[in-house]
This record gives structure tokens, C-alpha cells and sequence, in this order.
């Protein structure tokens, strides 16, 4: 059966995952499709970690903002603390910024990024979770798979903590469990030969 072409990536990541980002991240082509990113980060750190990244990675890194246009070859870091990230994905393609409580004792929070996906109705979405503690993303990830995308969790030996991918598996959210450094190769195998516009 031929996979969907790759018009959207998310990708959800906690303790440990600033350095595993940026492995996977610097392995992205500057065409990348629209890439959000939720790290479990304090406020005030996510400005300065998408400034890295943008500076290690061929497409285009900023800090999400509200409206924040969801386009080839831009990736978004969901900014820490104050707001969770969301997708809308209709006439218009954009990043959301929501002042809503914390959801898994996060915000922002990897099951509301990836939730909002699916209720935005988008499709050939990957998604893929990283290293971190505790079940964020988990539920998220189910939901993605669900409705028809792509997943892909970190396997047990590269994590600095197993937890959120360990949580996705359990509950059979996962398509395919790899070493950190094949994630990135592992979500663009997913590309079709014939391009569909993003």
C-alpha cells in the first residue's frame, strides 16, 4: 500500500530531549515539511533553543508565535511555560498559541500539540516522541495513528529516559520504535516518489 507524501510533522520531546532534537533536527532537509516541535522547557529557554537550532539546521528554526505560518522548510518550537501549541490546518495553515491550563502537569504539552493535529483534520501527518519522563504524548500519538498518521517513538537504549516513548508502545501507539539516530531518516521514509503540493 503507497504511504501519503509527509505534509506535516510533530514531533514531542521532555527530559533529555534537548540534545536528542538536536540530532534528529540537523538531519532535516531545508524543504522539510511544516515541523512543530513541543519541548518540556521553562519559559524564557525556548527563545534561546530555537536560536541554536536555527543555527545547526538547514530549514528555517524559530520560536512559535500565535499565527505563525505552517510552511515548507519552517520548523517551530512551542514556546515554554505560558501556552500550549496547536495546529489549525483549513483554509488558512497556522500555529495556534492557547493560555489554557496545564494538561499532564505540562504546558506546553505533547498531547495537546498532537491532539489538535488530528482535530484539525490534517493529513500525512509523522509524528514522532522523543526522551522524556512520564506519559505525555502518549495518548496524542494514539490519536495521530488513529486517524491514519505515521508514528515513531525512540527506542529504550538511546533514551536518556524511556518513559513518554515506553507509554505510547504500551498503549499500541507506536508504527515504529528506532534509534535516535535513525529517527530523522525514519520519518522521511515515509515520502512518495510522486510529490503532492504541501
Amino acid at each position: 500500500m503507497c504511504r501519503r507524501p509527509t505534509r506535516l510533522i510533530a514531533i514531542g520531546a521532555s527530559t533529555g530531549g534537548v540534545e536528542a532534537l538536536v540530532t534528529v533536527l540537523s538531519r532535516f532537509p531545508a524543504n522539510t515539511p511544516p515541523t512543530v516541535v513541543v519541548q518540556h522547557m521553562p519559559q524564557n529557554f525556548t527563545g534561546s533553543f530555537a536560536a541554536r537550532l536555527d543555527t545547526l539546521c538547514a530549514p528555517s528554526v524559530a520560536e512559535a508565535w500565535d499565527g505563525a505560518p505552517l510552511e515548507q522548510g519552517r520548523i517551530y518550537v512551542a514556546p515554554g511555560g505560558a501556552t500550549h501549541l496547536e495546529v489549525e490546518w483549513g483554509a488558512v495553515r497556522c500555529v495556534r498559541l492557547t493560555p489554557t491550563p496545564p494538561v499532564n502537569r505540562h504546558r506546553p504539552s505533547v498531547d495537546v500539540a498532537f491532539h489538535s493535529i488530528v482535530r484539525a483534520g490534517a493529513s500525512g501527518v509523522v509524528a514522532a516522541l522523543l526522551t522524556g519522563m512520564g506519559r505525555d504524548g502518549a495518548e496524542g500519538l494514539r490519536a495521530i495513528r488513529a486517524a491514519g498518521g505515521r508514528t515513531i517513538a525512540q527506542d529504550r537504549a538511546t533514551c536518556v529516559v524511556f518513559g513518554m516513548p515506553r507509554a505510547a508502545i504500551e498503549i499500541g501507539a507506536v508504527d515504529v520504535g528506532t534509534p535516535l539516530e535513525s529517527i530523522a531518516d525514519e520519518i522521511f521514509s515515509n515520502e512518495l516518489a510522486t510529490k503532492e503540493a504541501i
